[in-house]
């Protein structure tokens, strides 16, 4: 027979006496491995809170089990006694044990495990696996990710940062999330979208704020008020992506409009042909094919008006691809086509980059983006269709923190 230490190792434990093995008969017809265990005299009665050596109170609710690894097929239990002690700042309480973490019933490598498969598999085969609940699985991650960011304070040194929004469940229910520009990590989370949300954020960093330099983010006044307010020296800048779509957005807007236009005068072919321009227009001309290609330089003398409102779209992809000083006067000349070209989505779309010219600025000398925050909401996004949604807030931003906020712990006995 194996001797104890091989057994420990098997179970996962430390600093813990192994008293003997018995094997139980399920219900099910399965076998069941019970360890019976101790705390070695160096754990033995300590503080569940402050880890101090403390006097016996009583014996508490008796004999508990907790649930280790299964060995290869055959699920196993610890069981040991549960006494009570009296700590000195912090009263009487349950008895630490070494191999699990306080009011948990598994071990902490089962714990560990579980986190890192949750963060690499859907729940459903974290679920079969572990043979588990969907419910303890969300528990497990919550504690995991509590205890990973108890020592740690995920807001200091914070200099760069992006701000956006993302829908986690139907009827406009949204979380908030800061990234770090640094490392791309998700530094806080929270539910809501409005300014009483993010000032949550500014008072948790406190007198950290001042050490922000560039916050990344879209048009949304939410995120600006707040930003001016608690950190005045920090460049506001706005992403790329979504002073492009405006520009996409305006071009669509003025297409539908024509091909409407079309129709309410009785040209059912021409709005038909005008309706199959849209991926053409949007796309990049890189990316198109030769027929798309065909097709644009045909509206460049069928619709001018439609042609010219392209090319405005494409000098602003150009603006950000310039940067700097070069994206500066691209950025002047732009605003004022769009103020006489007379077609009115661009004249409004003048008059937002009028208004937003500073911060955009601030963009093309930074030379950053929201693309780390664009890369987590998709992966958010991918993790709420894998999870077959959320019903809480808390539990998606606990899986956010696991798997985008670098706190995922390593599988045990892993090197």
């Amino acid at each position: 027979m194996l001797n104890k230490r091989v057994w420990k190792r098997l179970l996962g434990v430390e600093h813990t006496v192994l008293e003997r093995l018995e094997a139980e008969e399920t219900t099910a017809g399965g076998l069941l491995l019970v360890a019976y265990v101790r705390p070695d005299a160096l754990r033995a009665l300590r503080c569940p809170h402050c880890d101090r050596r403390c006097g016996r109170y009583d014996a508490g609710d008796g004999r508990r089990r907790w649930r280790p690894l299964d060995l290869g097929t055959v699920r196993c239990l610890l069981e040991a006694d549960a006494p009570r002690v009296r700590c000195p700042g912090h009263g009487v309480a349950v008895a630490a044990v070494p191999w699990a973490h306080p009011g948990s019933r598994f071990t902490t490598c089962f714990e560990d495990t579980v986190a890192w498969t949750a963060a690499h598999a859907p729940f459903s085969t974290v679920t079969r696996l572990l043979r588990v609940t969907w419910r303890t699985v969300t528990g497990i991650v919550t504690r995991v990710i509590a205890r990973a960011t108890a020592g740690a304070d995920r807001l200091d040194g914070l200099e760069r940062i992006g701000i956006d929004e993302i829908a986690y469940r139907k009827g406009h229910r949204y979380l908030t999330i800061v990234v770090n520009h640094a490392d791309g990590t998700i530094v806080w989370a929270a539910e809501g979208r409005n300014c009483a949300t993010l000032n949550t954020f500014f008072d948790a960093l406190g007198g950290r704020a001042a050490a922000l330099t560039h916050v990344t983010c879209d048009g949304a006044e939410w995120i600006h008020r707040p930003v001016r307010e608690r950190a005045p020296q920090a460049l506001l800048c706005l992403d790329p992506f979504h002073v492009v779509k405006w520009g996409t957005d305006a071009l669509d807007a003025l297409r539908r409009r024509m091909a409407a236009d079309l129709r309410r005068r009785g040209r059912a072919g021409p709005a038909a042909a005008l309706k199959g321009t849209r991926w053409i227009l949007i796309r990049n001309p890189g990316d198109l094919t030769g027929t798309q290609r065909t097709t644009l330089a045909g509206l460049q003398h069928t619709n001018k008006r439609l042609y010219r409102a392209y090319l405005i779209k494409e000098q602003l992809r150009q603006v950000f691809a310039a940067r700097a000083d070069g994206g500066r006067a691209l950025l002047a000349g732009l605003i004022a086509w769009c103020r006489r070209c007379r077609i009115t989505e661009f004249v409004k779309l003048g008059a937002t980059l009028t208004r937003f010219q500073p911060l955009i600025i601030n963009t093309l000398e930074s030379g950053l983006s929201n693309a780390r925050l664009e890369a987590t909401n998709t992966h958010l996004r991918a993790l709420t269709k894998r999870a077959n949604g959320f019903h809480t807030p808390d539990a998606l931003i606990a899986m956010a923190a696991l798997t985008r906020g670098g706190l995922c712990p390593p599988l045990p006995g892993r090197l």
